[in-house]
């Protein structure tokens, strides 16, 4: 129970606590959603369709546990959703933060301006980062956090890259530049590989739609002749 109330709690964290939820939130709403999802096919099999009480148990249990699972549903896809959205916004982000450092900024004070300028997933993720700095965290342990917190592989490359050149002492900037490159190439095959998958995703809407009727057109001028062929046999 308690590893399953942290993944709850990881989850929501990587979905941006939507609407300002909480575990306990949570599992309130997946139980009500179980309770009138199991009780209103338990009625219906048990007013409507008369079944034994056996099975108006065991369906509205079944109608229970499908209700529970929900939420789960709606919560991966806000996962999934804010995911993309800070994949998309990263390789901007590092542009302006390059751009900010470039003029002389400090990393932390460029991450602090880009936060206040733009809004999104990613420059909220950059908030808290900054906000554990402030509260006494080391920086090497906010940019861990943050690559914990969202679980993207662009976004903990770029903090593995900054700590190491933390230790190093290599210059902020030139990392930025580089993971600007980096990250705006990766963009590029990310498109190109959603381009080439989109011929394979069509091949269903054709051969729903397309196909049927290119049938009726070929086959169409035929079936008269077929029809008198075989009512004159």
């Amino acid at each position: 129970p308690g590893s399953n109330l942290e993944q709850l709690r990881q989850k929501l964290t990587m979905a941006g606590n939507p609407n300002n939820l909480v575990v306990i939130d949570l599992l309130g709403i997946k139980m009500l959603i179980g309770l009138v999802i199991g009780g209103l096919i338990g009625v219906y099999v048990f007013i409507l369709a008369q079944m034994p009480m056996i099975s108006v148990v065991s369906f509205t249990l079944c109608g229970f546990l499908i209700g529970t699972y929900l939420p789960n549903f709606w919560l991966n896809n806000k996962i999934k959703k804010r995911r993309e959205e800070m994949r998309r916004a990263l390789p901007n982000a590092l542009d302006m933060l390059t751009t900010m450092v470039d003029a002389g900024l400090g990393f932390d004070m460029a991450l602090l301006r880009l936060s206040d300028r733009w809004h999104n997933a990613l420059t909220q993720e950059f908030e808290r980062m900054i906000n554990e700095m402030n509260m006494g965290v080391r920086r090497v342990d906010a940019l861990r956090n943050l690559a914990d917190r969202n679980d993207i592989d662009e976004l903990r490359t770029f903090v593995a890259v900054l700590i190491q050149a933390d230790s190093l002492g290599i210059s902020v900037a030139e990392i930025l530049h580089t993971q600007s490159e980096q990250m705006r190439l990766r963009r590029r095959q990310r498109i190109q590989e959603q381009a080439n998958k989109l011929p394979i995703k069509m091949l269903p809407i054709i051969a729903m739609f397309i196909l049927p009727a290119l049938f009726a057109v070929i086959l169409g001028p035929a079936i008269p002749v077929l029809i008198d062929t075989f009512s004159g046999l």
